[in-house]
């Protein structure tokens, strides 16, 4: 595969290409850049900030990049309300999710960073109600009758405050588990992917952040989390994922049910320097 492709009248050998590369694939000569090792991992960084567009990638193709010239940059203030002003949704309206608008919010997921650019995550995604209630039983059923009689979680502090979720949910069926959200989107990778847990969390991350662009609230699902991970049968049986998949993470995803209308505080910054 003929990997660098380089527009002589445009180069203007500066190297910018070979010094960004992360994997020192491309190198430098009198002709410009050109493919030195074999092993490129797809980023595109090549690509991307070569400054007259001369230089293209097979397996990061020019014509696949948008130019950034015209796209408008967060002033820092800006760009602190808007990290900040994400919040976990548990309350939700009785609405049902269009799957376009899904489909949206896991397109921009995708381009979260990954090791490597390994990337790898796929979605499960379930907005069918008797579903989201049947994984709801069988995460309560996990956390009553195992999670919570052994160590760890019968240790922690947290366990009194899931028991009293427990009983909550007995008492009044009231859905402490997946919050009444009308769509569950549960990350998946290959079982032999290493990083694949770290990548999720990347994407789950950017899910959170363009969410209310959309009208849209997001929580990630820590009891189920938790289940899934201890690869309890009931859950997997619901979830009837290929053989070769597990899962790495979960989010709630609808329509917030109330708006926020300030930005909270947290724990002063502690910084160490060396």
């Amino acid at each position: 595969m003929d990997l660098i492709k380089v527009n002589q009248e445009k180069c203007i050998k500066c190297g910018i290409c070979a010094e960004v590369c992360p994997t020192g694939t491309i190198g430098l000569d009198e002709n410009g850049p050109k493919a030195i090792e074999p092993f490129c991992i797809a980023c595109g960084h090549c690509v991307a900030i070569c400054p007259t567009a001369a230089l293209d990638n097979a397996k990061a193709p020019l014509v696949n990049q948008i130019s950034l010239k015209k796209v408008p940059v967060l002033d820092e203030d800006m760009a602190a309300i808007f990290l900040r002003s994400r919040r976990s949704v548990r309350k939700f309206k009785r609405k049902v999710v269009a799957r376009e608008s899904i489909q949206q919010l896991l397109n921009i997921a995708r381009f979260a960073p990954t090791s490597s650019n390994s990337q790898g995550v796929s979605y499960l995604v379930i907005d069918d109600s008797q579903t989201l209630s049947s994984i709801t039983a069988v995460i309560v059923d996990y956390w009553e009758e195992e999670a919570l009689k052994q160590p760890p979680w019968s240790e922690t502090p947290y366990a009194a405050h899931l028991k009293a979720h427990i009983a909550n949910y007995r008492k009044t069926g009231r859905d402490v588990i997946l919050r009444d959200a009308p769509c569950l989107i549960i990350p998946i990778v290959d079982k032999n992917l290493t990083v694949g847990k770290d990548n999720t969390y990347y994407s789950l991350a950017y899910a959170e952040l363009y969410a209310p662009s959309i009208g849209l609230g997001t929580c990630i699902t820590g009891f189920f989390d938790g289940c899934a991970a201890s690869g309890y049968k009931p859950l997997l049986e619901i979830l009837k994922l290929p053989e070769n998949m597990q899962v790495t993470g979960g989010l709630m995803a609808g329509y917030p049910k109330y708006t926020y209308q300030r930005l909270v505080d947290r724990n002063p910054l502690q910084v160490i320097w060396r």
